[in-house]
C-alpha cells in the first residue's frame, strides 16, 4: 500500500472514532481511561502535539470541540457523570 492510501485511511478510521465516540456518550472518560489507557482528552491531546509538529497552531479548546462535536464545556454539562468510588479506584489502580 503507498503511502498515500495508507494516510487516507487512517484519516478515515480516525474520523469514524471520533463520530463512534461522539454517539456514545453513555461511556465516560473515566471508564475509557480504566479500560484503553486513553480517552476523548487525550485525542484531543494527540491531536493538538501533531498540529504542533507540523507548524500548525490549534489549542486544546478548539482540539476538543472536533472531537466531542461540542465545546468541551458544553459537552461535560450535558453527558459527564461523577465518577463512582470503584472507578476512581480502578483508574487510581491502573494509572500509578
Amino acid at each position: 500500500m503507498d503511502d498515500s492510501n495508507r494516510t487516507e485511511l487512517e484519516a478515515a478510521a480516525f474520523r469514524r472514532l471520533v463520530s463512534h465516540l461522539r454517539t456514545r456518550t453513555d461511556v465516560q472518560n473515566i471508564d475509557m481511561m480504566n479500560l484503553t489507557g486513553f480517552c476523548r482528552n487525550c485525542l484531543s491531546k494527540w491531536y493538538v502535539a501533531e498540529a504542533a509538529d507540523r507548524d500548525l497552531d490549534i489549542d486544546v479548546e478548539a482540539a476538543r470541540e472536533i472531537v466531542y462535536g461540542m465545546p468541551y464545556a458544553k459537552w461535560k454539562e450535558k453527558y459527564q457523570t461523577e465518577a463512582s468510588q470503584a472507578q476512581k479506584d480502578q483508574y487510581d489502580k491502573t494509572h500509578k
